[in-house]
């Protein structure tokens, strides 16, 4: 996902900038700022990472200033260093302090999820794997959080039940093995639509290939079984691995010669990115 359109982050912005407000809006700015005061302020990073979400902290200001000026100096995607100016925003002062907190909550938890996932994919670059998210996501915010993803450099995965059959170990327990499982959904399904099967082990990982399926989930394997795995798909399916994967153990995973890992902390856990407003003038 490489763009957000405005028809889905306006609803996400707006309800955020509605839980800040509550019944009588923001009562310190409006008893200190006059209402004709303007001012301009500028989105300064504090520490190094990749940047997502500046369309998210426009529209907080636009929804409460349409005549908010909106200046990208360090687009989505941008690396950045502490110190290294991001935007600069001008319009009336109290809408700029009115919006701080709900820009700054996107801007900085979305640019941490680019961040985490931009290590990854730095770990792994000398590899042919790719780094991808999951459905691990806040609820609500999952557009926001693969787009992010896709900002540090990583791939989506699907992004909700609908997208793809991914038949896991509850699946295949109720169908009753991997074939059942696999030949019941190919049954189901349009011929467009992947399917995607997880599996544990290499006893597992033989079944399905007997059956074939278009990818392979390699689910808490360490690099050595999931070399021979790898061998054994031969190409004949997409390799993903997953679980707890770190930017440590994510290296000799990709050395594997997987072709995609999978990592859920990307956006269930990500660490904020350290970014701060800075008052710059009155106008």
């Amino acid at each position: 996902m490489r763009v957000l359109t405005r028809p889905v982050i306006e609803p996400i912005v707006a309800a955020a900038l509605r839980e800040d407000l509550g019944r009588a809006g923001d009562i310190t700015t409006d008893a200190i700022v006059p209402a004709d005061v303007r001012a301009r302020v500028e989105l300064v990073s504090r520490e190094a990472g990749v940047i997502a979400g500046l369309p998210l902290a426009q529209l907080a200001w636009e929804l409460l200033d349409p005549s908010v000026q909106f200046e990208v100096q360090q687009p989505d995607g941008s690396r950045v260093v502490p110190g290294d100016v991001i935007a600069s925003v001008s319009g009336r002062a109290r809408a700029l302090l009115t919006g701080e907190r709900v820009a700054l909550n996107f801007l900085g938890h979305l640019s941490g999820v680019a961040t985490g996932a931009a290590g990854i994919a730095d770990a792994i670059a000398h590899t042919r794997a790719r780094v991808t998210d999951t459905r691990k996501t806040i609820p609500g915010l999952r557009a926001l959080q693969k787009y992010a993803v896709a900002c540090g450099g990583g791939l989506n995965h699907r992004f909700g039940l609908d997208d793809a059959v991914l038949i896991k170990d509850n699946h295949i327990a109720v169908a009753g093995g991997v074939r059942p499982a696999v030949e019941a959904a190919r049954a189901a399904v349009g011929h467009l639509v992947k399917i995607e099967v997880e599996v544990d082990n290499l006893e597992m990982l033989e079944e399905l290939l007997a059956v074939g399926a278009d990818v392979v989930l390699l689910d808490n394997m360490g690099p050595d079984e999931l070399r021979v795995a790898v061998d054994l798909v031969n190409r004949r399916m997409i390799t993903e691995a997953s679980g707890r994967i770190t930017p440590e153990t994510a290296v000799p995973i990709a050395e594997a010669d997987v072709d995609l890992i999978s990592v859920g902390w990307l956006t269930h856990s990500a660490r904020v990115l350290d970014i701060g407003l800075d008052h710059v003038s009155n106008s």
